[in-house]
């Protein structure tokens, strides 16, 4: 996961959000397709790119597992945590990620991951570093990131920003219905020149993607 093209640091990873305390274990699966694979504000792919994971939830806990195609071969993420509600409209979650790579896309990064809801806005925050690689001639560093989204009847707003050894921050504004079964998106995200490797950058994404329990 490429925290910024210059520096060639992090990618994809599922974002922390307040999860809601279950009563019963639930195992699921998802996949999706993405026009181009963003994270964070920052492009991953010039192309589609095609996703696949697998969910365990179970009294408040969760852990699951994400891969995606990179281009240069694939993202695998594995994370876990727990969620639990403060009251009716209030939740919170913490949990850890990791992302690993196969090929010469990226160094690996981890993450812990704090999660924050009330009613529609969620708050995100996150601590992570990543691997040095020496042969992709990447150094080891740290990084944070907090984000902010507010959402109401399928549209969302996010505003994410960097911090620590790493800097960049975005804006992207979307719609999510379901079609035929199906969830299906669209959104804009307008990057600053730290994120977009030395130039502002909008982009339009579509996206689908359809979940089933196991």
């Amino acid at each position: 996961m490429k925290l910024t093209r210059t520096t060639q640091a992090v990618a994809f990873v599922l974002a922390a959000s307040a999860f809601s305390q279950a009563a019963y274990a639930d195992l699921s699966a998802n996949v999706g397709l993405v026009s181009e694979y963003h994270f964070r504000g920052i492009q991953q792919t010039s192309s589609a790119s095609a996703s696949a994971g697998v969910d365990y939830e179970n009294g408040g806990f969760y852990l699951g597992t994400w891969v995606a195609d990179v281009e240069d071969g694939l993202e695998i993420d594995v994370y876990g945590g727990f969620g639990f509600d403060i009251s009716e409209d209030v939740s919170a979650s913490i949990g850890v990620t990791t992302y690993q790579y196969t090929g010469d896309f990226d160094s690996a990064y981890n993450e812990v991951n704090f999660g924050f809801g009330w009613g529609p806005l969620s708050v995100e925050y996150t601590i992570g570093e990543w691997d040095d690689d020496l042969d992709l001639g990447i150094p080891g560093g740290d990084y944070t990131f907090l984000g902010l989204t507010l959402e109401h009847e399928g549209f969302y707003g996010t505003f994410g920003t960097f911090g620590d050894e790493s800097d960049g921050e975005y804006f992207e504004v979307g719609y999510g219905t379901e079609i035929g079964g199906f969830d299906a998106g669209v959104s804009m995200v307008f990057a600053d020149s730290d994120l977009g490797g030395g130039s502002s950058d909008e982009t339009i994404l579509f996206s689908l993607s359809k979940s089933f329990d196991l």
